[in-house]
């Protein structure tokens, strides 16, 4: 089956948005995951602890020191991240769905980076302490670096493989 492919004016609505958001979020979760998992074992020993951290929002500073997997710290970290890439896949798509470049090899990325870039600054300037991801707690500049270009990856990735290319 194809993907299906929003290139007209009238598909420009939050459906084809969410859709789009929801395969590129998605790879940006799955990506940025094995990201964190990565780094939290070589900076760590543990890769659950930097997604433990993200279940911060809810469990305090506990979930900072938490380093083996659990269903109240693991899961909702998991969660919370997932959401939190769709989250911003879905604006994304919003934003650029009816925009030719969005769909080429150089725009996909550019946006990536960009909403990747945008979610780090929200992040890590606008929410309140308590909201941001927490994995900050655990890993390394040059890592907290790979998770957000692992994000970039995945909404150029989804961004490609659901809009029509010239």
């Amino acid at each position: 089956m194809k993907p299906q492919v929003f290139t007209t004016a009238s598909d420009a609505g939050w459906v084809p948005a969410l859709k789009e958001g929801l395969v590129a979020g998605s790879l940006a979760s799955l990506l940025s995951t094995a990201v964190l998992a990565g780094a939290g074992r070589r900076e760590t020993g543990s890769a659950f602890a930097p997604i433990n951290a993200v279940s911060h929002w809810v469990w305090g500073d506990e979930a900072l020191r938490e380093d083996a997997p659990t269903w109240r710290h693991t899961a909702l970290g998991l969660l919370t991240n997932h959401a939190a890439a769709i989250f911003w896949a879905v604006l994304y798509a919003k934003f650029t769905q009816r925009t030719r470049w969005a769909g080429t090899l150089p725009g996909a990325v550019l946006g990536g980076i960009a909403t990747s870039a945008a979610a780090s600054a929200v992040d890590y300037t606008v929410v309140p302490k308590r909201l941001t991801p927490g994995y900050e707690h655990r890993l390394s500049t040059p890592s907290m670096v790979g998770v957000f270009g692992a994000i970039a990856a995945g909404i150029a990735i989804g961004s490609l493989l659901l809009r029509e290319r010239d």
